[in-house]
């Protein structure tokens, strides 16, 4: 009979315990090459005169995305950790066969307590192997997610670092102005927020230096057209003002100095080759620039 209850444990220990095998596990990101080439589209951003959208879109997704596969991998553990806690409590309970069942010695209502225990965890470790299953599948498409924004990033700054000679020119062309005066923009901004307003009364008002700042509103070379009451996504006329503003400093870029717009989630950087080019979730209105056009020059 002791061989018997053995091989019954053994039995249900394997049935709790095993997890299908899956396809080899993706490549485990580098945080540390993230680390390294963020370090180096800041450095380029910063000898390109301003934040490139393209590289900080891509910094973002890649952030997104290795903070995706931690939370994915933590899950994973945790609900191996039930596997494990459910497989330990049938081994302390221990197995049943049906003869336990006819034994005057044993209260039958313990029996049966037993087996609706057994049949809970039995039925609680199948629903944890799918939802492992599932997280197993889920992990390894995050790291694979990450490994290829990774690998955009890259591609993005070589491409950046090979239009040094280009944007060089432009920022020649154009000089460097330091902010001054008592509103601390600078002169070219000045002359763009002043011609702007002279071709689009703003309604709504308008946003420039915010001290403090680590992008160009904070060195006075920024500033946010409002086409809504802040935080609610401008419609109707007022939109449509925001799309003409958009045109009209595309169309005048060159000769008023403008380095990139951002509006309605998209954004248009003269330094990357312009072009509108989608920019993914901010969380909010205001953030995915719904409610105003945000001009940079430079």
């Amino acid at each position: 009979m002791r061989i018997w209850r053995i091989a019954v444990l053994a039995v249900v220990l394997a049935g709790l315990l095993a997890i299908p095998e899956s396809r080899p596990a993706a490549a485990a990101p580098s945080p540390a090459e993230l680390r390294k080439l963020t370090k180096q589209a800041a450095q380029l951003s910063e000898r390109y005169r301003g934040q490139i959208q393209s590289l900080e879109e891509i910094r973002i997704q890649a952030k997104r995305a290795t903070d995706t596969s931690g939370n994915l991998d933590a899950q994973l553990r945790a609900a191996e950790a039930d596997v494990a806690r459910i497989a330990q409590n049938a081994y302390m309970l221990g197995p049943l066969d049906n003869t336990q069942l006819f034994t005057p010695t044993m209260d039958p209502s313990t029996m049966l307590g037993q087996a609706a225990n057994l049949a809970q965890m039995a039925n609680e470790r199948a629903q944890r192997v799918e939802s492992i299953k599932k997280l197993i599948e889920k992990s390894k498409q995050a790291k694979v997610d990450v490994n290829d924004k990774i690998e955009k990033l890259k591609k993005e700054i070589k491409t950046m670092q090979g239009k040094r000679r280009e944007i060089e020119r432009l920022l020649s062309k154009y000089g460097f102005q330091q902010p001054g005066g008592a509103e601390g923009l600078t002169q070219r901004m000045i002359s763009v927020r002043a011609d702007i307003m002279q071709n689009f009364p703003m309604k709504y008002g308008v946003g420039c230096l915010r001290p403090g700042d680590p992008g160009e509103h904070g060195k006075g070379r920024a500033c946010d057209f409002m086409m809504s009451r802040g935080g609610t996504m401008a419609a109707g006329a007022d939109a449509q003002v925001g799309d003409a503003l958009a045109d009209y400093l595309i169309k005048n870029g060159a000769r008023l100095g403008v380095m990139y717009i951002i509006w309605k989630q998209r954004y248009y950087d003269i330094r990357s080759g312009g072009g509108w080019d989608p920019m993914s979730d901010r969380g909010g209105v205001t953030a995915n620039h719904y409610d105003h056009v945000h001009v940079s020059v430079f």
